[in-house]
């Protein structure tokens, strides 16, 4: 049978990753919006390693200065790319002004409820560069419990900000 939602503990995220994700939230950033990237990669061993960068375009998706909405179709797209790459949604980035970095209630609520997705908020939608893991908000859902966010000890155990892989960063919708 197959596990449609392995189980992941830990997440490494490549450096290249993280800034070209940045780089993205903060061309909203810039226009005082929140912004988003996604996150593809690939599970082995309950080890999720972060393997391309997800922008979104076109108007399947809506930034406002505290709510980011992404269409159902534009998703879809997100998804049959992962297909193609044979990799899976892992997680997202995404921007909150000033130095907030839990989610919010509409985050909770309408987020990705997928067990083991990472949800990981920057501060001050991300203008600011060379922002250190630790800084961010790093949520995972579980699935009894909705998302939780992670301790600094837990984060220092389960998440690795390193490696220079080559990332690819790629774009979805209009």
């Amino acid at each position: 049978m197959t596990d449609f939602f392995p189980t992941v503990s830990t997440w490494r995220i490549p450096e290249l990753a993280y800034r070209l994700s940045f780089e993205e939230m903060a061309i909203s950033g810039q226009q005082g919006t929140e912004g988003i990237a996604l996150w593809l990669g690939k599970i082995v061993d309950n080890h999720a390693t972060i393997t391309h960068v997800v922008g979104l375009r076109g108007p399947g998706i809506i930034r406002q200065p505290l709510f980011i909405q992404i269409e159902t179709f534009l998703m879809n797209d997100v998804a049959d790319l992962a297909i193609e790459l044979g990799a899976c949604l892992i997680g997202q980035v995404h921007s909150h002004p000033g130095a907030w970095v839990d989610l919010s209630e509409t985050d909770r609520k309408y987020g990705i409820a997928s067990p083991h997705y990472l949800s990981v908020v920057a501060p001050n939608f991300a203008r600011k560069k060379d922002v250190p893991l630790d800084a961010c908000g790093i949520h995972v859902y579980e699935t009894k419990s909705g998302y939780r966010r992670l301790e600094e000890m837990e984060i220092s155990k389960r998440l690795e900000l390193a490696g220079n892989e080559k990332t690819p960063f790629l774009s979805v919708g209009a």
